[in-house]
């Protein structure tokens, strides 16, 4: 055999082994594109109640338990990871190891864009308002601005929540029915019930009123600027802080017409219908109803490589299975974040999730 040939030889031989631990490497990268649980921060506001204990299994600390942060990588309350083989470590830091698992949509841009949380309103929360990412980025050292959704999970009769202004204001009206402690006669008052949705764009003043249960998505921010707080007091017997000053800079003082609930339409597939809630340039949010228990024929779902997806079960309770013999149970108020171009994932179960998309 000549040198020429052997060398033909040897060449085909490395090319077919690095073909082979390429697409060894490949489906490794796959197998970690795994579904996994996790562990919500939880917050003690002053305005919270029990029903996150109660009602979702919330087992913290925090008393009165107002919100937990189900899916965030903000340093304010970041989510631990509480299954499969990131266990125990932040999401901010398994993230940080895999920017794979955000997706290729530019609005990830490295960093995860969204913040989830349950919300537990047993007194009216603060009349407040949130800047938009330009007024954030300029002013408060480079943060995104709040632009969010409220899913209403549960309602008591008669409970309101505070969208916008009646009518047309200016500064210096509210200003003055700020320190007046008149300011509640401008704001109008929108009637809530159960799976009512509403979309807070940035600078829309509002509030979530007494005896609400809302789960909210988000941008990946905590910045609220309080305008008014009802009076009250801390734990420790002190005012709250106000940020009116920042609060007038960025509030849209027009009228807002009161929200009405958007023609919502079910699409349905075997064992499972999904609708629509919102679409924006921050978020898409879906609920989706999951039912196998008649049809024995398990859901099939999986993020694609463009997005990572996040499940929050708000009813109801199953099992995902994955990799064959892989499976995580979940239950009533879990949160599961699946990573882009993830596995196949199958539930099986009768449950209802918010599915929300990057």
């Amino acid at each position: 055999m000549t040198n020429r040939n052997t060398s033909w030889i040897e060449q085909s031989v490395k090319n077919q082994l690095f073909s082979e631990q390429k697409e060894s490497q490949s489906i490794f990268m796959k197998k970690q594109n795994q579904p996994f649980l996790l562990r919500p921060a939880g917050k003690d506001y002053l305005w919270g109640g029990n029903r996150l204990r109660d009602d979702f299994s919330k087992d913290m600390e925090e008393a009165p338990l107002a919100e937990t942060w189900e899916c965030s990588t903000h340093p304010d309350g970041p989510s631990i990871v509480a299954s499969g083989r990131f266990e125990g470590m932040t999401l901010t830091e398994v993230l940080k190891r895999h920017p794979e698992f955000l997706g290729t949509h530019p609005k990830t841009d490295g960093e995860l864009p969204i913040l989830i949380k349950l919300i537990d309103a047993k007194k009216d929360l603060s009349v407040q308002v949130h800047p938009t990412d330009d007024y954030a980025s300029q002013h408060e050292n480079g943060q995104l601005g709040k632009t969010e959704m409220w899913y209403v999970l549960d309602a008591v009769k008669d409970a309101r929540l505070v969208y916008g202004f009646r009518h047309d204001m200016d500064k210096k009206t509210v200003q003055k029915s700020i320190e007046e402690g008149t300011v509640e006669k401008y704001l109008q008052k929108v009637p809530v019930k159960k799976n009512d949705l509403f979309y807070i764009e940035a600078g829309t003043v509002h509030a979530i009123g007494a005896g609400t249960l809302i789960a909210e998505i988000q941008e990946n921010s905590n910045l609220t600027y309080r305008m008014y707080d009802y009076g009250r007091v801390d734990r420790d017997g002190k005012k709250r802080d106000l940020h009116i000053e920042k609060a007038l800079e960025v509030v849209n003082l027009k009228s807002s017409a009161e929200p009405r609930q958007p023609l919502r339409v079910l699409k349905y597939r075997r064992g499972c219908a999904l609708e629509l809630l919102c679409r924006c340039r921050y978020f898409e949010v879906y609920r989706m109803l999951v039912n196998t228990e008649c049809c024995r024929s398990l859901v099939t779902y999986r993020a694609d490589s463009e997005s990572f997806r996040v499940l929050l079960c708000t009813e109801g309770c199953g099992l995902i299975s994955f990799d064959e013999k892989k499976s995580l149970s979940f239950f009533k108020g879990d949160c599961i974040f699946i990573p882009a171009d993830s596995v196949e994932i199958k539930i099986h179960g009768s449950a209802q999730f918010l599915d929300v998309r990057g």
